[in-house]
């Protein structure tokens, strides 16, 4: 016979983990969402997207920024009518093999105007709240038979 108190911490349930499929779905529609606020300059909604501890790394070798320092460097590019826009050509999303299926990273090949070929990847956590990035990284995509040419320029003094 059970006691109240044990059949009462077996209604407990905890919240069921998001099947993969729905989880990398879930990720990609946060990631969506991302280049959406950036292409249309809707800062709020952009920057709901990441954690407050998030960290952003840009393409620039000092760009390792918290939220608050990547939002004041962002904040004149949302001024207008689109900040900036890198919609994902190709995309791979892992969810981490751990029980709570609340951890993922993402890498994706992204097509930017300014750009061209970039790269997008990063971390997302599972908050109360959805999908949040905890760190992004986007970097430039250069062709092997070119490196030689950038590092030279990035060495240069």
């Amino acid at each position: 016979m059970l006691t109240p108190m044990i059949a009462a911490l077996m209604l407990v349930q905890q919240p069921a983990a998001p099947a993969l499929p729905q989880a990398e779905a879930q990720v990609a529609a946060v990631l969506d969402q991302l280049n959406h606020a950036s292409s249309t300059a809707d800062e709020t909604a952009y920057f709901s997207l990441f954690t407050p501890d998030a960290r952003y790394v840009g393409t620039d070798a000092t760009e390792h920024w918290t939220m608050a320092q990547f939002r004041a460097f962002a904040e004149p590019w949302f001024k207008r009518d689109s900040a900036w826009s890198f919609p994902a050509t190709g995309r791979t999303i892992t969810i981490a093999p751990i029980e709570c299926r609340c951890i993922a990273w993402f890498e994706e090949r992204l097509d930017s105007a300014a750009y061209g070929e970039t790269r997008g990847s990063g971390v997302m956590r599972l908050t109360d709240n959805g999908w949040k990035i905890e760190q992004y990284v986007l970097s430039l995509a250069v062709p092997n038979d070119k490196a030689d040419a950038v590092v030279a320029v990035i060495k240069a003094p």
